[in-house]
């Protein structure tokens, strides 16, 4: 009985850092673009297609960074 109660507030610290963590990556997503003409959805849907043709989801999470930073390159902040 007293290993369960280590356990749980372990867990409940990792369930709430993942939470933070995803939190975090949502809200750093790029949403606009520098240049006034291409900042319309129809630009951003056809550049992060782009992004995620260039860079396939992979396990981890990684392909998230690597969208971001694709994004970041063709001009979205």
């Amino acid at each position: 009985m007293i290993q369960k109660l280590q356990i749980q507030p372990s867990l409940k610290s990792i369930a709430i850092a993942c939470m933070g963590l995803l939190a975090m990556a949502c809200t750093s997503f790029p949403s606009e673009n520098v240049d006034p003409v291409k900042n319309n959805k129809a630009n951003f849907q056809k550049d992060l297609r782009e992004c995620k043709e260039d860079h396939p989801e992979s396990g981890g999470g990684l392909h998230y960074k690597r969208w971001i930073d694709c994004m970041n390159l063709k001009g979205w902040k």
